[in-house]
């Protein structure tokens, strides 16, 4: 099958690797030329512009845009608009806000174009390990691109699913990056608690490789932990900042739109912006009460 991708990050990269790699046709786009040279090396047809990767395209066209959420994918969006036509098909396969993708699939109706959102799971192993996609979309559409769905997920009819119409895809994936949130912050706590029981010398990568067998705590996020403290297990070459890309944020507030309890996820996020300060305002605030009301000792700002 033939697929034009837009967007050679990392994982925009290593789909167009595993899809040329199965014999699929990929022309390729980005901003940025040697990751387009990066490509041709891998095998696909590079693009010095939308407007000629789109004239490299066989009709009905097919366009993957895998961008950050937001003004990118956005600003994309519009101009593809312009230079496709009515019968082609349009893949988001970002984490976008699943609004924004029912109010684009709306919109690109009106022109005659489908737009299929696919929620993409499996970082950069999923060059070698297939990735995991939720898809939203008409089934018709769907079912054109299961050759490019089949190739790119762990096995052809596994890994990936058609969820539901446009949107759902985007949905679905934000909950999953909930979900996975509390799962990290679960994995982190307990590490934690185990690494301050000094009296005990534990071997933590001993304990996570003891758990990856057996335990109903083993999971793929268990097994990049143990890697993770093989060699360091005091990661002294990583500081504690937690980056969060959106999808948890849009979770809690769906979940608190929908008057759904959803306390595990809500503080993992939560604690995500614990770790971006180094000095916590509220937590002076809480010292300096205790100090007020029992006379316990405060560090000075100096220690």
């Amino acid at each position: 099958m033939e697929l034009g991708m837009v967007g050679l990050g990392k994982m925009g990269a290593n789909m167009t690797t595993r899809l040329v790699k199965d014999g699929h046709r990929m022309i390729v786009f980005d901003r940025n030329p040697p990751k387009v040279d990066a490509a041709m090396a891998d095998g696909a047809d590079g693009a010095e512009s939308l407007e000629e990767l789109v004239s490299k395209l066989s009709m009905p066209r097919a366009v993957w845009v895998m961008l950050p959420a937001g003004d990118p994918t956005q600003t994309i969006i519009e101009t593809l608009v312009e230079l496709l036509s009515p019968g082609d098909i349009l893949i988001d396969g970002g984490n976008s806000n699943y609004k924004d993708t029912m109010r684009r699939a709306s919109e690109l109706k009106e022109c005659g174009l489908d737009l299929v959102d696919v929620g993409t799971s499996g970082g950069v192993w999923g060059l070698t390990e297939g990735y995991s996609m939720m898809v939203g979309g008409s089934s018709d559409v769907v079912e054109h691109l299961r050759p490019i769905f089949g190739s790119l997920a762990p096995d052809l009819d596994r890994g990936w699913g058609h969820v539901g119409p446009s949107g759902a895809g985007h949905f679905v994936k934000m909950v999953h990056n909930g979900i996975e949130y509390g799962l990290m912050q679960a994995y982190a706590e307990g590490f934690e608690i185990m690494k301050s029981k000094a009296e005990f010398t534990l071997d933590l990568h001993q304990i996570a490789q003891i758990w990856r067998y057996g335990s109903v705590v083993r999971s793929w996020l268990l097994d990049l932990t143990a890697e993770a403290l093989k060699d360091d297990q005091d990661l002294s070459d990583i500081q504690g900042w937690v980056a969060d890309s959106g999808e948890g944020r849009w979770t809690v507030a769906d979940a608190i739109d929908m008057d759904v309890p959803a306390p595990v996820i809500t503080l993992s996020l939560l604690m995500r912006f614990v770790s971006r300060q180094e000095d916590s305002y509220a937590a002076k605030i809480l010292a300096a009460m205790r100090q007020q009301f029992g006379g316990h000792a405060v560090k000075p700002s100096s220690e």
